[in-house]
């Protein structure tokens, strides 16, 4: 009831701002109001399906991948990651340049624990087209864990990969992308 009796009271552009400053103050759900975060270019990743998760339960050396090397730098690191990406998911993927036009590019912040375990994914990019890239990302990393021991690299132990996609959703790091 106050707030109809300053609007009236006022003149009509101080009416506009009050009505602005009673607008802005209001908090809604999903909105950017306070307790929200958005961030239209994060999304957290979906949890891992019951393959990867059986897949990352499995030691490295019984999924037929070599034990993980201690690295020297995030370069090392990036490289060696995307070397047990590729062998980690034969039939997944493919060798030589990329086709043109690619069918989709995600986008995937690899966040590690001290051993190399995955932490934590996060969605940076999300293909228009074909979605279900994303999942099939973020598989291949559960799938190629662990990295190698990142304790003794400079923190935040992330690193983001790009995921290049054929017409037969086989896909290729582009870290190994000459």
């Amino acid at each position: 009831m106050r707030c109809i009796e300053i609007v009236r009271a006022t003149r009509p552009l101080a009416a506009c701002l009050a009505a602005a400053a009673l607008v802005a103050g209001c908090s809604l759900p999903g909105l950017g109001g306070r307790g929200d975060v958005v961030s239209p270019q994060r999304e957290p990743a979906p949890p891992p399906t019951p393959a990867a998760a059986a897949a990352a339960e499995k030691p490295p050396e019984a999924r037929g991948l070599p034990p993980p090397e201690t690295m020297r730098s995030w370069a090392e690191l990036r490289r060696q990651a995307a070397e047990r990406l590729v062998a980690a998911n034969p039939g997944r993927v493919y060798t030589g340049r990329a086709p043109d036009p690619l069918l989709a590019i995600p986008v995937l912040e690899i966040e590690l624990n001290a051993d190399g375990s995955v932490r934590r994914i996060d969605v940076l990019r999300t293909p228009r087209q074909a979605k279900e890239t994303v999942q099939l990302a973020v598989d291949a990393v559960h799938r190629a864990a662990p990295f190698g021991n990142v304790s003794r690299l400079p923190r935040p132990w992330k690193f983001v990969e790009t995921f290049l996609f054929d017409d037969e959703r086989r896909f290729k790091p582009r870290t190994l992308e000459p």
